[in-house]
């Protein structure tokens, strides 16, 4: 049986003081909760005041993003061990965003992997398609090529900690969501393409969650399909009710 993890993707959002508040409202409405892994995953700045409000509640918290050096001339960037540092446990990678935006390509994605990896980090990879792919029935190809990428000469011991997310990137923001049936074929695609990288025992144990558009009133038919393993949600894990709502589908 393979836990659920709902995560929380705060993007671009909420001050240390706002990161404050959201925890002081949040870890009530979900203590005591343990069927799923609950993440929530703010900005860097935010992530020192998070790790010290969840202190010894069974929310975990994440980084948005790393760099897969060690260290370096690299203006902006923060490593694996600075995360690690401040008490973070879990880093999403390879987020439709920072491919759209910020130039990250299924080659950064697999060494931005890797380094999470190596330090002991549980990464939460990211791979999907855009609207136009879907239209054009390459969402299998795009998929079985990001994964193939991403998991590139990394070994199944080495991944064992791997959490992938399903973002049909058509969904996101849209107020489109997959419906359970959409998400399940896409979530197949990818367990079947693990299996091909890290064996048929592997995939069957990896958790693919769906991210795209979750809410409240959603959560509980795409959370009980069969092969979705839990939510990387957006939007609506601003609000404390809101993503409360969403981890108690």
């Amino acid at each position: 049986m393979r836990k659920k993890v709902i995560a929380a993707n705060w993007k671009m959002y909420k001050t240390p003081d706002q990161a404050q508040d959201f925890f002081h409202n949040f870890l009530p409405l979900v203590q005591g909760h343990d069927r799923d892994e609950i993440v929530v995953c703010p900005t860097y700045l935010a992530l020192d005041v998070a790790v010290h409000a969840a202190k010894g509640s069974n929310v975990a918290v994440g980084a948005q993003n790393l760099n897969w050096q060690n260290e370096g001339a690299y203006t902006g960037e923060v490593c694996a061990s600075m995360l690690l540092a401040v008490g973070v446990t879990h880093v999403i990678i390879g987020h439709s965003e920072r491919r759209q935006y910020f130039a990250e390509t299924d080659d950064t994605v697999n060494l931005k992997l890797k380094a999470a990896l190596e330090a002991g980090l549980i990464p939460i990879v990211c791979v999907g398609e855009v609207l136009q792919e879907r239209e054009a029935n390459l969402t299998g190809d795009v998929l079985r090529r990001q994964c193939t990428r991403a998991f590139h000469k990394i070994s199944a011991k080495k991944a064992h900690s791997l959490v992938v997310a399903y973002e049909p990137v058509w969904a996101i923001g849209t107020g489109k969501t997959a419906t359970p049936e959409i998400a399940a074929d896409a979530h197949a695609i990818i367990r079947g393409e693990a299996g091909r990288s890290f064996g048929d025992d592997f995939a069957e144990n990896l958790r693919i969650l769906y991210g795209g558009s979750v809410k409240p009133d959603n959560a509980n038919a795409l959370m009980t399909t069969d092969g979705i393993d839990g939510a990387l949600v957006g939007g609506a894990s601003l609000d404390p009710k809101s993503f409360a709502a969403i981890v108690k589908y």
